[in-house]
């Protein structure tokens, strides 16, 4: 942890005024980019093997949000999406379900009907995703149409405009108004869109604000844009959630999304779990990640595991 982190009774009062909550943000300790892109870069390079990569794959199956968020979304796409998550491989029933699916407003119902009785979650993209540019209360109606449907999640885009320009409380009322929104039935990720904040400060002082907003997780991406989830983004961010709960008590989940597409990078991932926030976030309930093709690489690792020789082409769909 940074020897200058803030403490709990500074953290009560640094949103009291856009004065002061830019005074904070930009006391938090500057990023050392190159250390921590190498830090990343390191951690990737450790070697799991039999029972612990067995362990990490069915550990990183049950922490991806199974997603799809295009404009030819129909409901048998949905109802096919919400059939894999909860049975991924059926000819191996001891194959965990995904953590949940991922879905626009308007398909939660359908999402909801489709995983019904499983335990996996229906998340819902809300705030005008993926840019944001929408007035408050179009996104707050957007928020609360999903949760009227049954979503457990709602995942909501930072106005970047807004944070980009300094207006850090803007940012801020806003992911209270969306939190408040959720009610107590549904989970709140904050999505940054890290690739168009341009700077690793950025991404930190994101961070913390998203989380002194209530942030039940906080999110690197849309997919939606060239720069998604990185290993140093998302290490960055794990820092942060874990010097949070070390100065407030209070854990926050993290969801990298968008590029991550083959067990290697998802196993890389995971350590940088371990090894930066600790064993206490290797738990969908903490971490997970945002994906449509990961889950079929999953798969295929885990049959190999199982009998020692790659399935053909049509062992998974084809999301």
């Amino acid at each position: 942890m940074p020897t200058n982190a803030p403490t709990a009774a500074i953290l009560s009062d640094v949103t009291s005024s856009d004065s002061t909550l830019r005074r904070f943000l930009h006391g938090l300790p500057g990023v050392d980019a190159v250390g921590l892109e190498a830090r990343a870069a390191s951690l990737g390079t450790r070697s799991i093997k039999t029972t612990a990569k067995a362990y990490a794959i069915d550990l990183a199956i049950s922490m991806v949000d199974l997603t799809t968020l295009e404009g030819a979304d129909t409901p048998g796409k949905v109802r096919a999406l919400g059939a894999k998550a909860v049975l991924p491989d059926p000819t191996d029933r001891t194959t965990p379900t995904t953590a949940a699916v991922c879905v626009y407003p308007d398909m939660v119902a359908v999402a909801k009907e489709a995983v019904a009785g499983s335990g996996v979650k229906v998340a819902s993209v809300a705030t005008a995703f993926p840019a944001g540019r929408a007035a408050l209360e179009v996104k707050l109606a957007d928020v609360r149409d999903a949760v009227a449907a049954g979503a457990d999640e709602i995942d909501m885009v930072i106005d970047r405009g807004a944070f980009l320009a300094g207006k850090y409380l803007k940012v801020y009322d806003e992911i209270v108004a969306v939190k408040e929104a959720c009610g107590t039935s549904a989970r709140l990720k904050v999505i940054f869109e890290t690739g168009e904040l341009s700077t690793y400060d950025n991404i930190r002082r994101a961070s913390w604000l998203g989380m002194l907003a209530g942030a039940d997780f906080i999110k690197t991406s849309t997919g939606k844009v060239a720069v998604n989830a990185t290993p140093a983004n998302t290490l960055l961010m794990l820092e942060a959630v874990r010097d949070f709960r070390a100065q407030t008590g209070v854990q926050v989940g993290v969801k990298p999304a968008g590029g991550i597409r083959t067990s290697k990078d998802a196993i890389k991932f995971l350590v940088l779990v371990n090894e930066t926030a600790g064993p206490d976030w290797l738990d969908n309930h903490w971490f997970r990640f945002g994906a449509s093709s990961l889950l079929n690489d999953l798969l295929m690792q885990r049959q190999k595991l199982a009998t020692g020789r790659y399935s053909g082409p049509d062992y998974v769909t084809v999301d």
